[in-house]
């Protein structure tokens, strides 16, 4: 089955290609409506948060090819929804499914994450979990 950076697996003549368009679209957008606010309300307690912004600006980075967008706000979308496999409420191992999701995506396209992604993570988390009255930190001289 051979599959290009832009559309789904061309080989099976019953697959709507035009269908990936269409999911990316709709995660695309519930991923911009949620994810920064959720990040921010648990970024602190979960080790995988910096993964998770990284695979945000991977996946909103125009030069990202379709399918791996897809994977990865198909993951994001997991960890936003509130209902999935393992309660988040649960302290413990709540964000544990969650975790695993975003591992699992991240592996399948790691060529695609570049230090850009993660250092627009970086900054994105420092200013999300740096309370209201701190200053930004100065660069060093």
């Amino acid at each position: 089955m051979a599959v290009d950076d832009n559309t789904t697996a061309r080989s099976d003549p019953g697959l709507d290609i035009h269908v990936l368009p269409l999911v990316v679209e709709a995660n695309q957008k519930r991923v911009k409506r949620g994810f920064w606010k959720k990040l921010a309300r648990v970024a602190v307690s979960i080790p995988f948060a910096e993964d998770a912004a990284a695979a945000y600006f991977c996946a909103a980075d125009p030069e990202t090819p379709l399918r791996v967008r897809g994977a990865l706000l198909a993951a994001l979308v997991y960890f936003i929804v509130p209902t999935d496999v393992i309660p988040d409420f649960l302290a413990g191992l709540g964000y544990t499914d969650d975790a695993s999701v975003l591992a699992l995506a991240l592996a399948l396209v790691s060529g695609h994450l570049k230090p850009k992604h993660r250092d627009a993570a970086r900054r994105a988390l420092d200013k999300a979990t740096r309370p209201p009255s701190s200053p930004s930190p100065q660069p060093e001289h």
